[in-house]
C-alpha cells in the first residue's frame, strides 16, 4: 500500500470528472499544494490514460456520478489498470456500494484542508451542504474560499478560476432553459447536480445552492414544482449576473 508520509511532490493524482468547474479547482488546488495531476472527464478516458503508460497514478480522485463508465464498473476497471489508492467525491452522498468499493469518500464542496487530510491521513472529512438560509441572503461567493485561493495561487489563475465559474454557468442556465421547456426533469436534476457541484467548490454560494435545489426536484414533478425550477432558473439567473458583477470589482484590471 502507498506510503502517503512521503513528500507531496512524490505523489501523481489522477482526477476524473465530468464536471469542468469542479475538475479545474481540484486540479489547481492540488498543483498549488506540490502534487503531479492528471486530470480527466470520464472513465473511459482514464483508463486510456492508465494502459498507455503516461500516468503512473498513486491516488485515483473519481467522481461518484458521472455519465457512461461509472460507479463500481469504473471502480472495478480501475482496480484491474492501477494499484493507486482510489477515492470517491460526489456533490451528493454517493450509492452505498460506491462507498464500499473505494478506499474513501469525500463530499463536495470541500476545501484544500479536507483533500490534504483525505491524501495524506486516509480521514475525509466531508463539509456540511448549506442549509435552510434563504439562498439571496448567503454570500455570492464564500469569503473563506476566495481567502483560500489567493493563498495558494496567483491572483490572475483565481480570476480564471471564477471565469470559468461564469462561462460554465451561462451553459448550464441555457441548458435548464431548454430542459424546463421539454419538462425534462432527470435532465433538470443533472443540471442542477452539476452545478450544485462545480459552484460549490468554487465557493459560489447562491449559485450552487440553487443548483441543489433543482437537484431536490421530484422525478415525478409536474405543475407547482416545474413552476419552481422556472423561479429556480430566473434566481440563477440573477446569482450569475452577482458573480459577474464580484468578478469585476474584486480582480479590476
Amino acid at each position: 500500500m502507498l506510503d502517503l508520509t512521503a513528500r507531496r511532490e512524490l505523489i501523481t493524482v489522477l482526477l476524473i470528472d465530468d464536471d469542468l468547474v469542479s475538475r479545474e479547482v481540484v486540479a489547481t488546488v492540488l498543483t498549488m499544494n506540490g502534487y503531479t495531476v492528471h486530470a480527466v472527464a470520464d472513465g473511459t478516458s482514464a483508463l486510456e490514460l492508465l494502459s498507455s503508460g503516461q500516468c503512473d497514478a498513486n491516488v485515483i480522485l473519481m467522481d461518484a456520478q458521472m455519465p457512461g463508465l461509472s460507479g463500481t464498473k469504473l471502480i472495478a476497471e480501475l482496480r484491474a489498470h492501477s494499484r493507486a489508492l482510489l477515492f470517491a467525491i460526489s456533490g451528493s452522498n454517493a450509492p452505498s456500494e460506491v462507498v464500499a468499493a473505494a478506499d474513501g469518500f469525500l463530499l463536495k464542496p470541500f476545501g484544500a484542508g479536507s483533500l490534504k487530510k483525505l491524501l495524506e491521513d486516509h480521514r475525509p472529512e466531508a463539509v456540511p451542504q448549506a442549509g435552510i438560509m434563504p439562498v439571496s441572503d448567503l454570500p455570492v461567493v464564500k469569503p473563506e474560499t476566495l481567502a483560500q485561493f489567493r493563498e495558494i495561487m496567483p491572483e490572475a489563475r483565481v480570476r480564471e478560476i471564477y471565469a470559468a465559474v461564469i462561462i460554465d454557468l451561462f451553459k448550464r442556465t441555457a441548458a435548464l432553459e431548454v430542459a424546463i421547456a421539454n419538462r425534462d426533469v432527470r435532465l433538470i436534476r443533472s443540471i442542477g447536480h452539476a452545478i450544485k457541484g462545480g459552484c460549490g467548490m468554487a465557493g459560489a454560494l447562491q449559485a450552487a445552492r440553487l443548483g441543489a435545489l433543482l437537484e431536490e426536484i421530484p422525478l415525478q414533478a409536474k405543475g407547482n414544482h416545474l413552476d419552481n425550477s422556472t423561479a429556480l432558473l430566473r434566481d440563477l439567473r440573477s446569482a450569475l449576473g452577482s458573480l459577474e458583477r464580484m468578478l469585476e470589482a474584486e480582480f479590476q484590471a
